[in-house]
């Protein structure tokens, strides 16, 4: 998703081939999505799992839902595993970071606001704790080594965060960044932020359960659907099989 740098038109006769593979699981997009769909079909090795312990510093959580705010990326796939995990009463598309004014996909996915695509989950704490949650997000979702990157998307707009809405997810999400970082589990330094919350503003209606809409579309194929299977493999406690909407 995303636009190209002007250079990558020069490559497109080297990736027709692939565009023949992947058209027949493509299904229409909105025209900016068009050309990096089609540049998805070089071969890329699908995104691994790095499972992780879970935070040993927990938030205390009452009540019959609870929010949470993760950036990791192009939404579509962090949405789509929150919206496969028990627990979760919905998950929705936007963006943070940035103003009222700019949440537009447009824009921000121009590089021209301080956003970066988010997901809004609401949970039952009763069900699943944030802990867990942000467990399957570094197990499974995000790669928190990757800077302004996820997958084959680049752009500060795809960094990873952590954003609590309140001061109980501030400090456990602090601590465990810290946690993660002393077990040194991935090669590189750790570089997703925890960032304050101003405020969510929800995506376009078109990217609203983007993956349960159009599951054959090819950037869902490459890089979302592997972090499905990674859930179900991974946490087969947390995962449904019917995804929220």
């Amino acid at each position: 998703m995303g636009p190209f740098l002007s250079k990558t038109i020069m490559f497109t006769a080297s990736f027709a081939a692939f565009g023949t593979i992947w058209a027949g699981v493509q299904t229409a997009l909105p025209e900016e999505q068009a050309a990096r769909t089609a540049f998805i079909g070089e071969a890329h090795a699908a995104e691994k799992a790095t499972i992780i312990p879970m935070p040993r510093v927990r938030a205390k959580e009452t009540g019959p839902r609870a929010v949470a705010i993760f950036a990791g990326g192009c939404f579509w796939g962090v949405e789509g595993v929150f919206e496969h995990t028990k627990g979760v009463i919905s998950a929705s598309s936007g963006y943070h970071g940035g103003t009222k004014r700019s949440a537009s996909y447009k824009l921000v996915s121009a590089g021209l606001t301080n956003h970066a695509e988010a997901v809004r989950v609401v949970y039952d704490p009763s069900q699943i704790s944030y802990a867990r949650l942000m467990q399957i997000f570094f197990s499974v979702i995000a790669d928190p080594t990757m800077l302004n990157a996820q997958g084959p998307d680049r752009g500060e707009h795809y960094r990873s965060a952590l954003v609590p809405v309140n001061a109980e997810q501030a400090k456990v999400a602090r601590a465990y960044i810290a946690q993660l970082e002393k077990g040194r589990y991935w090669k590189r330094p750790i570089v997703t932020k925890v960032e304050d919350y101003t405020a969510f503003y929800s995506a376009e209606t078109y990217h609203q359960d983007f993956m349960q809409k159009n599951p054959r579309q090819g950037y869902i194929v490459r890089w979302d659907k592997p972090k499905i299977a990674n859930l179900k493999r991974y946490f087969p406690k947390q995962y449904r099989a019917v995804p929220v909407s």
